[in-house]
């Protein structure tokens, strides 16, 4: 029975994302508002298809241009993230050419990042921040790599230059709020997501990506706690390290009590505000 689940998994995902990744193509060159909503619907339909059910804390900022910080378990934090705030992603250079997921990182409007050049890294920058100044939402693994969903690593603060101040079109200093947001995978088929059982979810170190998406089919319903936490302000004497320091702190604060289970907090549907 877990195999038969995940090959009508895998059948049901090819065949949904052909036809949303028409749609979303179409969305874009005609220039609809579609193309914002439709990765937030898309992704709400697979974690509820996945069975992956998400209890959500706070809310996400969605009413301006907000940089989502958030600690990264893997690619299932993709469909999380999206499935709870309309957003799109900071990614590596090389996701662009990642087969299928690449395709899906370029209709959600990623930002596609090459860290390993300086310039590029500057341009990139600039591009994060356009698009804030612009009122989108944007969310970021600032680790530079996941983990197995029971430690966070330091956050790195290069791309968070884009929200600190430059001066708005009437002379006045523009800041940009980063939303930091902790992703907790807490339990499976309703029960407890042990140290020993994360990894069956979390995807990092040199896992073979397509046996752990089978694998993880196979194994069945996921909960995940997500936290927003309250928004961080850039100003004249918290530049980018800091606000590093205090989302990684805040995500830390946040993971811990979801793994102790004192989140406290009632199921969400997917589909969130």
């Amino acid at each position: 029975m877990p195999s038969l689940r995940a090959f009508c998994l895998v059948l049901a995902f090819f065949a949904l994302t052909t036809l949303s990744a028409t749609i979303q193509w179409l969305s874009i060159r005609l220039g609809l508002k579609l193309q914002k909503s439709y990765p937030h619907a898309y992704h709400s339909f697979l974690c509820r298809m996945f069975g992956i059910r998400l209890h959500l804390i706070g809310k996400p900022v969605q009413d301006r241009g907000v940089l989502m910080v958030a600690n990264h378990n893997g690619y299932f934090d993709i469909l999380i993230i999206s499935a709870a705030a309309k957003v799109s992603f900071v990614a590596k250079a090389e996701v662009a050419g990642w087969p299928l997921f690449g395709l899906m990182a370029k209709l959600q409007r990623s930002v596609f990042v090459d860290r390993g050049r300086r310039a590029a890294a500057v341009q990139s920058a600039r591009v994060i921040r356009e698009r804030l100044i612009a009122g989108e939402a944007l969310a970021l693994f600032p680790e530079g790599t996941s983990t197995d969903g029971n430690r966070i690593f330091p956050f790195k603060s290069a791309l968070m230059g884009a929200v600190e101040s430059d001066l708005g079109g009437d002379g006045r200093h523009d800041y940009v709020p980063v939303q930091p947001v902790s992703i907790t995978y807490v339990g499976f088929h309703g029960l407890p997501l042990g140290r020993e059982n994360r990894p069956l979810y979390a995807w990092y170190g040199d896992m073979d990506l397509m046996p752990h998406i089978w694998e993880a089919f196979k194994t069945g319903p996921l909960d995940v706690v997500v936290e927003f936490h309250p928004p961080l302000s850039a100003g004249p004497a918290r530049g980018r390290k800091q606000i590093a320091v205090l989302a990684e702190q805040a995500c830390r604060d946040g993971q811990l009590r979801a793994l102790q289970g004192n989140w406290g907090e009632a199921p969400a549907e997917a589909a969130a505000p």
